[in-house]
């Protein structure tokens, strides 16, 4: 069986010259996240970095003009790094959690809409995020897990020494009252809460939450209602699969979400529902429609807009209840998502402006404002970084009765009579996608394919069946096969690139990250082709 490492037959071409660009194109990369938009549109504020640095700091910056973008000024002993900024309900106040000075603890910080006047909040000691502001705009809720310092789907939990912790910490709503500067834990010390979203009267969230220990139980999560006053917490929908996104309706009496197969918290895709805020009138409002649900957001009581997965790109779309027609609004070979991990995306009040990281394969990540698919550059950060590897281009096949969808990145030189080998990236999930966005944008994942692509070889990025995409029915098409039928999508993948691109057949490799790993390790031990 010929399994080589990568290493081993990487072609010998790249010089160290290129290979030091390569480098430097990715490490000084200015990527950017936690975009959140006022909600009446006047500003942006989103969390910047570099993928060579662990700092991150937030930037705030008007939607319209020539203005640059200002740095929030969050005085600082030491490195700092900030997470999830979120605007008042006025537009006048942003709200961001910071490590400032004590990489190990963040704590709320409030400035002005311009980035100035920063005030420290809070005092906290335990693990914070998602900050949300009541409608009234007196208090903040966030999820807090007291005394913990982090751990969970992509952040490691501090090395225990000496006693070991036994403590069961659960992820539990709290709420900061801003003016008396009293903090009080609301949702029930037995529940590790998920998400949550505050009712239009501010009297109870709504929350997709489970049982503890800690957020082992995500995949059983059930949607609850939880009184502020009393923090008694009532169970109204328990689903058969996995639960994002819940969000209650303007007029208080329905709450949306997404529920389907999804392999991990925070990365969401789905069906939209939507449900009475008494647990009654379950409703499907996409069934059968070949795309996949990652967030919404209500624009009114009978209207909600969404993003969508759909092939390997996204799209935006609004929902009308009355008759669950769907008008899309947008549609691209991009990846826009808001909430859960990595979010570039956001909307005003209206629905009607949008804010956006953007970026493909082949164009690095700027910041975007305006109209909902007339979007104009706000930053030009990335504006000397050109790609030194090959083009994307979509691939499509069919297996098994299916239609499958991939990006196929070339080499970054292709010659005339020449053959090329070509390496298989298999995504995690597998309930994921494979969507473009600059190589630099998640890590190791995605600075493979610009390597490997500088090196003389073609990168096949399938979404198998399992894949999101093309809609629930086609991501649990895997369930009880893994490694079976997805398998044999992703060979006639490499079959069609071969038939179709100048590939070698006899220099075929396959790696993945997550599933993508096991499907790696499981891969070589069925087919002698790698």
């Amino acid at each position: 069986m010929k399994h080589f490492l990568l290493a081993c037959f990487f072609p010998m071409t790249l010089t160290a010259e290129t290979m030091q660009q390569l480098t430097e194109q990715l490490g000084k990369t200015v990527l950017y996240s936690d975009v959140a938009l006022s909600p009446d549109r006047t500003h942006v504020a989103w969390v910047q970095s570099t993928a060579a640095t662990t700092s991150k700091q937030t930037h705030v910056r008007g939607t319209s003009g020539n203005a640059t973008a200002m740095l929030v000024k969050i005085p600082t002993t030491g490195e700092r790094t900030d997470f999830d900024p979120t605007w008042s309900p006025d537009s006048k106040t942003l709200a961001v959690f910071s490590s400032a000075g004590d990489k190990e603890q963040r704590q709320l910080w409030t400035v002005n809409a311009d980035g100035s006047d920063p005030k420290e909040i809070t005092n906290l000691k335990g693990y914070a995020a998602r900050p949300r502001w009541s409608h009234n705009g007196k208090q903040i809720a966030f999820l807090f897990v007291e005394g913990a310092g982090g751990g969970g789907p992509l952040m490691a939990a501090p090395t225990a020494t000496g006693v070991i912790d036994t403590a069961i910490h659960n992820q539990r709503i709290a709420v900061l009252d801003i003016a008396m500067g009293q903090l009080r834990q609301v949702s029930p010390v037995n529940l590790h809460i998920y998400d949550y979203d505050w009712s239009p009267d501010d009297k109870t969230f709504v929350a997709t939450a489970a049982s503890g220990p800690g957020d082992n139980n995500w995949w059983i999560a059930q949607i609850y209602t939880i009184d502020i006053a009393k923090g008694n917490a009532t169970s109204i929908y328990k689903p058969s699969l996995q639960l994002a996104v819940p969000r209650w309706s303007p007029d208080g009496k329905s709450i949306a979400f997404i529920e389907g197969l999804m392999s991990d918290e925070g990365f969401h895709g789905g069906d939209l529902f939507t449900i009475s805020a008494a647990g009654h009138s379950l409703t499907n409002r996409t069934r059968g429609r070949k795309s996949s649900a990652s967030s919404l957001f209500w624009l009114a009581s009978d209207r909600i807009l969404f993003t969508e997965y759909v092939g390997g790109g996204s799209a935006i779309s609004e929902l009308t209840l009355a008759d669950n027609s769907v008008r899309t609004i947008w549609k691209g070979a991009e990846h826009l998502h808001a909430f859960g991990n990595f979010p570039n995306f956001a909307v005003s009040r209206d629905g009607k402006f949008a804010a956006a990281e953007r970026s493909t394969f082949e164009t690095p990540p700027e910041m975007w404002a305006g109209p909902i698919g007339d979007w104009h550059q706000l930053t030009s950060n990335n504006s000397g970084i050109t790609a030194s590897w090959g083009k994307a281009e979509n691939l499509e096949w069919t297996n098994d009765s299916f239609n499958i969808q991939g990006w196929l990145l070339s080499p970054a030189k292709v010659e005339s009579g020449q053959k090329y080998p070509i390496v298989v990236l298999i995504h995690g999930g597998p309930s994921s996608a494979e969507v473009p966005e600059w190589p630099a944008s998640f890590g190791m994942p995605r600075a493979i394919i610009a390597a490997l692509s500088s090196r003389g070889y073609y990168v096949l990025m399938p979404n198998p069946r399992g894949s999101y995409g093309q809609g629930e029915e086609f991501t649990r098409a895997n369930v009880k096969d893994f490694g079976a039928g997805d398998l044999r999508d992703i060979l006639a993948g490499v079959d069609a690139a071969i038939k179709k691109y100048p590939v070698d057949p006899a220099r075929l490799g396959v790696t993945g990250w997550s599933y993508g790993g096991y499907m790696t390790m499981w891969t070589v031990t069925q087919t002698n082709r790698f």
